[in-house]
């Protein structure tokens, strides 16, 4: 005999099996989510704050071609692959603001910058120096200022009334040491001489042994190896002066990585000795540097009145 259920019973019947269904539904989902949360089998949590990226970007100045500058540097990748149990690539920019503007975005994870790049992308960027070129024991270098042999400049004073090339707005050695040094003199550009930059150190020199401009200011131990390698012909191309001793490029690397990694990589830097890698850097080897071995370069740009802040746009 069928049994009659009053209506109100099945509706509370109902809801209640909803309910038990329902509890028991956000029981399983809290149970799973604790079992796979990092917190419930390793207490210490990795830092969200903290980057341990798989592939690490590792940027070069654009001070000579890109794919020049790729092809020297493979085996400082393949170095630090083996070094970092990462993968590697090697980043060139189109220019140094260019590479300034990345390590802003935080997408360069290592990168090698002018002593004033690096000044000027540090103003913007959650970045660290760690270590500096190092040749013949030392961390520091200098500029020189070229002329073209037949242009009749045989002093920085002559320099008035021509045409000097400089490299990227944001380089050390192929623009901002040069400049000082023509001020020292009471040279300034426009007023007394045309500026003309060109974008690289090998541009700056091609630029004066081909009469585009008269004189020049580039790294010297970039324009050293210009004519070693014979793409200068040190027979158009005079040097007029050598500037004082400034701080060696800076290795920098995102504040953010992973403590471990960062210990990883200062090691790898300042172990390395391999000639063949070192070389592209005309380098003997790297040494620990600090970001107040840079408070010169903050100074020098303030001796020439450099907006820094219009240099980094």
């Amino acid at each position: 005999m069928a049994i009659a259920i009053p209506q109100k019973l099945l509706t509370s019947f109902a809801i209640f099996v909803f309910a038990l269904v329902g509890c028991q539904s956000v029981n399983n989902n809290t149970a799973s989510n604790s079992s796979n949360s990092p917190s419930a089998n390793n207490p210490s949590t990795v830092d969200p704050n903290v980057a341990d990226p798989k592939t690490l970007e590792v940027a070069l100045l654009p001070d000579e071609t890109p794919a020049t500058i790729i092809k020297n540097n493979q085996g400082l990748a393949k170095y630090l692959q083996e070094k970092l149990g990462k993968d590697v690539k090697i980043v060139v920019t189109t220019d140094y603001s260019s590479m300034i503007e990345a390590a802003s975005n935080g997408r360069l994870d290592l990168a090698y910058f002018g002593p004033l790049s690096y000044v000027l992308a540090k103003t913007k960027s959650n970045i660290e120096p760690f270590a500096a070129l190092k040749k013949y024991g030392k961390t520091t270098y200098k500029s020189v200022i070229i002329a073209n042999t037949n242009s009749g400049v045989n002093s920085l004073e002559q320099a008035a009334g021509k045409t000097v090339a400089f490299g990227d707005q944001a380089s050390t050695s192929s623009h901002l040491i040069p400049k000082s040094m023509l001020a020292a003199k009471g040279l300034q550009p426009q007023k007394n001489y045309q500026e003309a930059f060109v974008g690289s150190h090998d541009a700056v020199a091609l630029a004066v042994q081909n009469n585009n401009a008269q004189v020049g200011g580039l790294s010297k131990p970039i324009f050293d190896s210009l004519i070693e390698r014979k793409v200068i012909d040190r027979n158009k191309i005079k040097v007029l002066a050598e500037s004082k001793p400034f701080p060696q490029y800076p290795w920098t690397m995102r504040s953010d990585l992973n403590p471990e990694l960062k210990a990883k990589i200062r090691s790898a830097f300042i172990d390395m000795n391999d000639a063949k890698i070192l070389k592209p850097f005309k380098a003997d080897g790297f040494a620990a540097i600090e970001d107040k071995d840079y408070n010169v370069v903050r100074d020098l740009g303030k001796i020439l009145n450099l907006d820094f802040e219009k240099l980094n746009k």
